[in-house]
């Protein structure tokens, strides 16, 4: 069964979680990995997304992980009080203990502004008008 979200009483309308975040989950795993495991700040980030998704446009691309840093910084926090669980994947939530990231970030606005540079740049030189 595909997962949905919890939509108001008497909506008829089905809508995916994935929808309603703006991300699959396959692309919530490369997100994970990117931060946790190789330690990708937003830019950093983008750069590797860039080479690896080609099949968006780098404007798109960038939307993408600015919408991920921006749930990323409102929500870090609530992972500092994550009970031990099994988890799959490397990057898990585990119990913490080890997790020495900091949990309270700003808003991102020089990343974001760097990232918006770069994807404009890159986006005119390969598609130019």
């Amino acid at each position: 069964s595909v997962p949905t979200t919890e939509l108001p009483p008497g909506t008829s309308r089905k809508q995916t979680d994935e929808e309603d975040m703006g991300f699959s989950y396959e692309q919530l795993s490369i997100f994970g990995k990117l931060r946790k495991v190789h330690r990708c700040g937003p830019f950093s980030m983008y750069q590797s997304l860039l080479h690896q998704w080609k099949h968006l446009s780098p404007l798109k691309v960038a939307e993408k992980v600015k919408l991920f840093f921006l749930h990323y910084g409102e929500n870090r926090h609530k992972m500092t009080v994550i009970t031990p669980a099994y988890h799959a994947e490397n990057y898990s939530a585990d119990d913490n203990r080890y997790d020495l990231r900091q949990f309270l970030y700003p808003r991102w606005e020089l990343q974001f502004r760097c990232i918006d540079n770069l994807a404009t740049q890159v986006q005119a030189h390969h598609h130019p008008s």
